[in-house]
């Protein structure tokens, strides 16, 4: 009886100490354990390649280069031998597409991106390596949800919710590693990736190199592999119309 009740009140212990912690601590958590702050401030732009794998003709891969002071992303979709290029500089939002068959030089036809679309990819720009990154400033509320077991992992969830999106961030209690990121769109479509394995880059920081990616539309898991490069210099051919 007396082990039973000792056992209870460890379980009530830990369970106030996870709800102890506040959701700008869990991230710090993250941040130290992925290179520290110092590194993480010090990045003005990225290049960042993923393949998402299937096993099916469906199969693509995604091109990413960003740069803060330039409030600029490159965004480039490769699926079936043709590339569709999104991108935003500033205020400027287009979108570029593909003409004529595979097999010829490429020729593109550019037009504008709605202000929805420039606004995700605006959005996009930070939270591709991080979502919480200036969470604050972007008017995002941070709430820590609980302590729960995922893949055989102590994990502790923490909702970041704003204006017609909302993410749902798992975090390894052990590690402080964000382990799975689940994002719910405006079109109610909700994407899941979970996070197997982590690298480090040149730079110095940890990244995800291996994960898995669930869209509640294609409703098929895919295996992603990413690599990163840190603060590497941008042609400028990538950040204009």
């Amino acid at each position: 009886m007396k082990n039973t009740a000792i056992k209870i009140l460890s379980l009530i212990f830990i369970s106030l100490g996870t709800f102890a912690q506040t959701a700008d601590e869990i991230f710090n958590k993250h941040i130290e354990a992925t290179g520290g702050k110092a590194l993480w401030d010090g990045i003005s732009t990225y290049s960042i390649k993923q393949a998402y794998r299937g096993n099916s003709a469906a199969d693509y891969d995604i091109d990413l280069k960003g740069s803060f002071s330039e409030a600029a992303l490159y965004k480039a979709k490769t699926i079936l031998k043709r590339t569709f290029i999104f991108g935003i500089k500033g205020q400027d939002g287009w979108r570029k597409v593909p003409l004529g068959s595979s097999d010829k030089a490429t020729q593109y036809e550019t037009n504008d991106l709605s202000e929805k679309e420039q606004e995700n990819m605006r959005r996009e720009l930070k939270e591709n390596l991080l979502p919480f990154i200036d969470y604050q400033t972007k008017g995002y509320i941070a709430t820590v949800v609980g302590s729960e077991n995922l893949n055989g992992a102590k994990v502790t969830q923490v909702e970041l919710s704003g204006k017609g999106i909302k993410y749902n961030l798992y975090f390894d209690e052990t590690t402080g590693l964000l382990t799975r990121k689940k994002l719910t769109l405006s079109t109610g479509e909700v994407i899941t990736e979970d996070y197997v394995k982590y690298a480090d880059t040149a730079y110095g920081i940890k990244f995800p190199s291996e994960s898995t990616y669930l869209s509640s539309i294609d409703k098929r898991t895919l295996k992603v592999t990413t690599s990163a490069i840190i603060n590497d210099k941008i042609a400028p051919e990538y950040l204009v119309k």
